[in-house]
């Protein structure tokens, strides 16, 4: 990261990006998208709407047609001012009309959609009682690699937020951590990434002595004691893409069995960022850091994937999993994140964002690996 602000998206990268929707659409053997709000839309549009309710708001993307956005009318002026707006047509409607018959307007009566995940069902229902010749399938079904690949500006973002989050632990590594709560080191850890730059803070995993080898943890009221490993995952959103980053630290000095174990995850977590080529396959990524964790005689305790997508939302396509054969690309982005979890006395995890690159892979996460020692 140059540690310039990355510049914002314009209409441009956002025609661009539903024009590469819309190729993917047909390539799929789809009539075209629905898009409601959520991620999806933001990533096309730029666009969110200030409440989510029940009012339709959906994005029609279509072969041979322009984008169209369907907008209840007293929303149309804050959709308007969405960045990628000048790339797009509104449609609005107003209460008493039929949105759904406005938006069947705009659809192939007998085609097959994809739709948004996050589509509300009366919605979703809304479209079939209107057309009931169509037919969907959710976008994570048909279209799993729609923002996968992220181009340079969307790089420079992500770099951004993993080193505010670099940032967070190194200041967090500086603070007490015997004799307080979970949840207080929770709080520290997020304020550290507002204070670096994150407008949203989507979890601050805190998980001390035997709630470590719980893997989603997240804080709770245990005091945190000498002698207790600390398993700390955090992230969330700035500049509206996702950091995500792990590091297990120990209060005072570990015992020989700690620190082999904290070993053994960090050869875990190296190889599997070695694994990360163009052209391997998600689960070779997998299987490169299972491996190592078999290998020593823990792998009845590496019991979640080795990682997951991340962009606008922390969690995404593509998954880093065994039988997950899609093929490393350029620009993907994801989550490198072995474990250890001992039921009952501790767990280790450790976890950088790497991107892929021409010829391997790049962390954007860049804290040691090596065992912290905290107070």
């Amino acid at each position: 990261m140059t540690g310039t602000t990355p510049a914002p998206f314009t209409a441009a990268d956002y025609r661009a990006r539903m024009d590469r929707a819309v190729r993917s659409a047909a390539d799929a053997g789809l009539a075209g998208l629905l898009v409601a709000p959520g991620p999806d839309l933001v990533w096309l549009t730029g666009y969110t709407p200030t409440a989510i309710t029940e009012r339709l708001t959906v994005l029609v993307l279509a072969p041979g047609r322009d984008p169209v956005l369907v907008v209840p009318t007293l929303e149309a002026p804050d959709a308007e001012q969405a960045p990628g707006a000048p790339a797009l047509t509104l449609r609005d409607w107003t209460d008493g009309t039929d949105p759904y018959a406005v938006t069947a307007g705009l659809l192939d009566d007998r085609g097959r959609f994809g739709i948004s995940d996050n589509t509300w069902a009366m919605h979703l229902l809304g479209l079939q009682r209107t057309l009931p010749g169509t037919s969907y399938a959710a976008l994570t079904d048909a279209l799993p690699m729609l923002r996968a690949v992220k181009d340079k500006a969307e790089l420079d973002l992500l770099a951004a937020a993993g080193a505010a989050a670099d940032q967070a632990f190194e200041e967090i590594r500086k603070l007490p951590f015997a004799g307080r709560r979970e949840s207080d080191v929770g709080r520290d850890l997020a304020a550290l990434l507002r204070r670096f730059g994150h407008e949203q803070v989507d979890f601050t995993i805190v998980g001390s002595g035997p709630n470590g080898a719980n893997p989603h943890h997240e804080v709770g009221d245990r005091e945190i004691r000498p002698g207790d490993m600390v398993v700390l995952d955090f992230g969330g959103l700035k500049g509206g893409y996702g950091s995500d980053t792990t590091r297990t630290v120990h209060v005072g000095e570990p015992t020989e069995e700690e620190r082999r174990v904290h070993d053994v995850v960090r050869a875990a977590q190296e190889a599997g960022y070695q694994a990360v080529r163009p052209g391997a396959a998600c689960q070779d990524v997998d299987r490169a850091a299972r491996a190592v964790i078999a290998d020593a005689g823990y792998g009845a305790y590496f019991i979640h994937r080795t990682g997951h997508g991340i962009g606008v939302t922390t969690h995404e396509p593509p998954y880093m999993i065994e039988g997950e054969e899609q093929p490393l690309v350029p620009g993907m982005c994801f989550s490198v994140e072995p474990g250890i979890y001992l039921p009952g006395r501790f767990g280790v995890r450790i976890e950088d964002i790497v991107t892929v690159t021409e010829d391997g892979g790049r962390r954007l996460n860049n804290t040691t690996r090596e065992m912290v020692t905290v107070d």
